[in-house]
């Protein structure tokens, strides 16, 4: 049987075999690592594979590479041009310089910097960037448009057979590799070419293999598929994961996966930056938001797949590094149970310190966010963790057992951006200060209730936990007369126990704050 009549799925098979030979050519297979999961509690046998060690620390030049090796002189002439959201274009780079093909690669006008100039790393002089729209599928119109205009050929970075065949050699490395046969792989989602290649090929040698397709809840376009029996558009397109940020799944990928895949889990951006987490926990991986997808599913069935053995994929570790600031400071990646809770206190002195004194014993407070706004009440919002899940549950009623009024804020967009209010107004003698502290349990309790209780109204604080050995506040505290806010400035050890340094701001920033 001629090969263009066969069956999708045959043919994608025997395109793998032949990706064997090719890509080989660009780079090394990447090697199979054991990911133990902290925690006590039962869970999986994971096994990764670690394609963010490829030649452009992702899968994509795989696929890339693959197909452009199969162009004839006449198409090598005429160049290739594509459309990516970094990635793909990496390895399209790679095999430009390799193979001396000229490539134009359209990328969206947001890509991180990281990834454009891995871009020109790999490629050299045989690549242009181009950017193009403010999405992966505004790059692609116009990619689209330069192939009709220049008769370039256009490397598809999912929906086509060679491309996928090229992702697939990554699962033959997976059975090759000898830590086989698995009880279910967790493929990530992008268009589908890498998830439909790896589950056929992986279902080749274990049939009974479960495959579990995963994607970003604001970002399912293989679900929307197969649930709509063909690919259907998104209207809205959640991009935390930029990798696998496509709006309409492939029509060669949907059409495998309609037969390889067993269902589809999704998953938040939290699950994922908690993902990103263990990876860097357990195999010092800093993965792209993409790359842990897999893990974030895995991490979310964990209970479910007690004693199995399981396959994931870093499929990449390009990110931008400011990203990563985000994904730290996330709800998500903490490892502890966490809450933000807004808290209704008399405005009066030690008020503050008698709230956290009777109801936050044993608990950390993450992010503290007030400005006083109110002449008679303050609405304080803490943010809390504790290792202790019922320690954190049981806030609620101490705090209705001390009178006090209380609202959940937890995910709230004013605390996220921290708008903090505060009345100039209302201030008598304000003083603010910029207090370094040692991160240690009560640290934070200990500087105010030995250097500020009684003597002054707390009418701002703004602190929040990044994880470094120093916390930083800002601290603003308005007294009753002139000489009480002097003695306090003369007597204030700018060094002492417990904090580093605690400074009174300047008058251009004491303005600006109660303007």
């Amino acid at each position: 049987m001629e090969r263009e009549n066969l069956p999708l799925d045959r043919r994608l098979r025997q395109e793998i075999l032949f990706a064997r030979e090719r890509v080989y050519r660009f780079g090394q297979p990447t090697p199979m690592e054991r990911l133990i999961l902290p925690g006590s509690e039962p869970g999986p046998e994971i096994w990764v594979k670690r394609e963010d060690l490829s030649p452009v620390k992702c899968y994509k030049w795989r696929g890339a590479c693959n197909a452009m090796t199969e162009l004839t002189p006449e198409q090598r002439a005429k160049g290739v041009v594509t459309a990516s959201a970094g990635n793909h274009a990496q390895g399209v780079a790679l095999a430009a310089k390799t193979l001396g093909i000229h490539a134009r690669i359209y990328m969206p006008r947001s890509t991180p910097k990281v990834k454009q100039n891995a871009v020109l790393h790999h490629g050299g002089e045989f690549v242009r960037i181009v950017l193009a729209g403010d999405s992966y599928d505004e790059a692609v119109t116009s990619a689209r448009q330069d192939e009709r205009s220049s008769g370039a050929t256009y490397v598809h970075a999912y929906d086509d057979l060679k491309v996928m065949a090229g992702q697939g050699t990554l699962a033959d490395e997976v059975v090759l590799s000898g830590h086989g046969p698995f009880d279910a792989a967790y493929l990530q989602i992008g268009g589908g070419g890498m998830a439909s290649a790896v589950s056929c090929w992986l279902k080749t040698y274990w049939p009974h293999m479960e495959a579990v397709g995963v994607e970003g809840v604001g970002q399912a376009s293989m679900k929307a598929a197969l649930a709509a029996g063909k690919p259907v558009e998104l209207h809205d397109l959640d991009i935390f994961c930029d990798g696998t940020a496509v709006r309409k799944a492939g029509t060669h990928p949907f059409g495998i996966c309609q037969q390889s895949l067993d269902r589809v889990a999704t998953v938040t951006n939290a699950e994922v930056s908690a993902a990103i987490r263990v990876l860097w926990e357990t195999l010092r991986c800093v993965s792209e938001p993409s790359g842990a997808m897999g893990l974030a599913a895995v991490l979310k069935d964990r209970a479910a797949l007690a004693g199995k053995k399981v396959l994931i994929v870093i499929t990449g570790a390009n990110i931008d590094f400011l990203q990563l600031g985000l994904i730290a400071q996330s709800e998500g990646s903490s490892s502890t149970a966490s809450r933000a809770l807004r808290v209704r206190i008399p405005e009066r002195p030690g008020a503050m310190l008698a709230l956290l004194d009777s109801c936050f014993e044993g608990l950390n407070i993450a992010d503290f966010q007030y400005g006083l706004h109110r002449s008679d009440e303050a609405w304080p919002v803490f943010t809390v963790t504790s290792e202790n899940a019922e320690k954190l549950a049981s806030l609620p009623s101490r705090l209705e057992s001390g009178g006090y009024l209380w609202e959940d804020l937890t995910g709230a967009v004013d605390v996220a951006f921290r708008a903090i209010p505060l009345r100039g107004d209302l201030l008598i003698h304000p003083v603010f200060l910029r207090l370094d502290f040692y991160e240690r349990s009560g640290a934070l309790h200990d500087f105010l209730s030995r250097l500020i209780r009684d003597r002054a109204s707390l009418c701002y604080f703004n602190y929040r936990q990044s994880g470094e050995r120093i916390g930083r506040a800002l601290i603003g505290l308005d007294f009753q007369t002139t000489a009480a806010r002097a003695a306090f400035l003369s007597e204030l050890p700018e060094h002492g126990e417990g904090y580093r340094s605690c400074k009174p701001v300047d008058d251009a920033v004491l303005a600006r704050m109660t303007a």
